[in-house]
C-alpha cells in the first residue's frame, strides 16, 4: 500500500448533513416511546378481557410500571453524564424486551384474537388468555434466540463483486469488512478476539473497519478493542470513523486505531497495487463529523480523492450508506458501509429505511457505483439481534479483463 494523499483542512467546503425525517421523529421519541412500549403490551396482555385473578393483574401491572419508570432512568444513568455500565446494560436490555413485547402484542395479539374469534374458539376470556400466553411465549423465544445471535461470533458472508474498471492484476483481491463492533458496557474482549481470529482465516489482502467501533471512549474500551491489533492483511488494514465515535471523543479512537496498526483514512486515500494494476482505497469521516465541532473532522470526498488518477477504480469507505449519493456523483466504483445493523431487531428496519437508502447487501447507484452495506459485526444497545444476523464480510473483487476461471 502506498499513501498518496493527506487530510485536508476543514474550511467549509462540505455541506452540513441535512436534518433527516428520522431525526425529527427522534426528537419526540424519548417522551412518547417509553409510554407506548410499556403501556400497549400491558393493556393487551392484562386488561383486554383476560379477567386474571387480582394478584396476577396487580403484579403484572406493577412490573410494566417498573419497566416504564426504570428503563429511562437506567438509560439516562448509563448513557448520560454518569456513564454507568451496569445501568446501561439494564436500560438497553429493558429497551429490547419492551420493543419485542410491544411488536408482538400489536402484530400477533390483534391477528390471533381476530382469528380465534372468526373460528369461534372458546369464550372471550379464553381467547384473551390464549393471546396473552402466545405473545409471551413468542417474545420469550425471540429474545432468547436474539440474545444468542447478538453474542455469537458472526458468520462469514462471502460474495464476489465485479468492478468493470478493475485491472486484471487485481482480479481476486480479497477484501474483508467488519463494522459496527460497538464495544460497550457488556465486556466483549473475548468475543473481539474470536472475531479477529475469524478474520485471520480469510487470507485478506485488505481489511476494512467502517466505524462505530465502540460506545465509550478509547480509554474505557481499550481492552475490548485491543485484539484488533492481531488482525492480519497482506496489504493494509484501514478504518474510518462512524457516528458513535463522535459521541465518545473521536480523535481518541483515531489515535488508538493508529496505535493498533490500522490506517485511519480521514479524507484521504491509499493505493493498493498488484500485478501492475492499482486500486484507490479512500475513506471519509462520518457525515456527522462536522457537526461534532472537532477541528478537522468532516466528510470530505474531494479531499479523499485529491491526487488520485481519475482513470483508476475507487473503493470508498464511508460509514453511512446515504453517503452513496456523493460517491456516485464522484464516480466511485465501490462503497463499503455499515451503520444500519440490518435493522437489528425486526421490524425496526422500517425506521432505518426512513433515513438510509439501503438496509443491507449489494445495491447499484448510478451508472458505475456499487454499494455494499453490512448488517454489522456487533450490536448497538439492546443485546439482541432478531431477523438481522451480524456478519463478517468477505468480498472478492473481480475484473472483467481477467482470464476466464475454470
Amino acid at each position: 500500500m502506498t499513501e498518496t494523499s493527506d487530510t485536508r483542512p476543514a474550511d467549509g467546503e462540505a455541506q452540513a448533513p441535512r436534518r433527516s425525517l428520522l431525526g425529527s421523529v427522534l426528537r419526540y421519541l424519548p417522551v412518547i416511546a417509553p409510554v407506548l412500549l410499556w403501556a400497549v403490551p400491558c393493556w393487551v396482555l392484562l386488561h383486554t378481557g383476560q379477567h386474571w385473578p387480582m394478584p396476577v393483574t396487580l403484579t403484572g401491572t406493577g412490573l410494566f410500571a417498573l419497566g416504564l419508570a426504570g428503563m429511562p432512568l437506567a438509560m439516562a444513568r448509563g448513557h448520560g453524564r454518569r456513564q454507568e455500565d451496569r445501568a446501561a446494560i439494564a436500560g438497553d436490555t429493558l429497551l429490547g424486551v419492551s420493543w419485542v413485547l410491544f411488536t408482538w402484542s400489536v402484530l400477533l395479539g390483534v391477528a390471533l384474537r381476530l382469528a380465534l374469534a372468526v373460528l369461534g374458539v372458546g369464550e372471550a376470556q379464553d381467547r384473551a388468555r390464549i393471546v396473552t400466553w402466545a405473545v409471551l411465549g413468542v417474545s420469550a423465544v425471540l429474545l432468547a434466540w436474539g440474545y444468542t445471535e447478538a453474542r455469537r461470533v458472526p458468520r462469514v458472508r462471502r460474495l464476489e463483486v465485479r468492478l468493470p474498471r478493475l485491472g486484471p492484476g487485481l482480479d481476486g483481491v480479497r477484501v474483508v469488512l467488519i463494522t459496527d463492533t460497538h464495544y460497550g458496557p457488556l465486556d466483549r474482549a473475548r468475543w473481539s478476539a474470536r472475531v479477529c481470529d475469524t478474520v485471520n482465516t480469510l487470507d485478506a489482502d485488505l481489511v476494512c473497519h467502517t466505524g462505530d467501533i465502540a460506545d465509550g471512549t478509547a480509554d474505557r474500551r481499550r481492552a475490548q478493542a485491543s485484539p484488533l491489533a492481531t488482525v492480519r492483511a497482506t496489504r493494509a488494514r484501514v478504518y474510518v470513523t462512524g457516528n458513535h465515535e463522535y459521541y465518545s471523543e473521536a480523535q481518541g479512537w483515531v489515535d488508538l486505531m493508529d496505535e493498533l496498526g490500522w490506517e485511519p483514512l480521514r479524507n484521504r486515500h491509499l493505493l493498493l497495487e498488484r500485478g501492475g494494476d492499482s486500486l484507490v482505497v479512500a475513506g471519509v469521516d462520518d457525515v456527522t463529523a462536522e457537526s461534532s465541532g472537532l477541528a478537522g473532522h468532516r466528510a470530505h470526498l474531494a479531499g479523499a480523492l485529491d491526487g488520485a488518477d481519475p482513470d483508476l477504480p475507487v473503493l470508498l469507505l464511508a460509514h453511512q450508506p446515504k453517503f452513496v449519493d456523493r460517491a456516485a456523483a464522484a464516480g466511485v466504483d465501490l462503497q463499503l458501509s455499515g451503520h444500519t445493523h440490518g435493522g437489528q431487531i425486526w421490524p425496526f428496519h422500517h425506521l432505518v429505511r426512513v433515513d438510509q437508502p439501503v438496509l443491507a447487501g449489494l445495491s447499484r447507484h448510478g451508472d458505475r457505483t456499487v454499494l455494499y452495506t453490512s448488517r454489522g459485526t456487533g450490536f448497538w444497545g439492546p443485546p439482541f439481534r432478531i431477523f438481522a444476523p451480524s456478519e463478517i464480510t468477505l468480498l472478492v473483487l473481480r475484473s472483467p479483463q481477467a482470464p476466464s476461471r475454470t
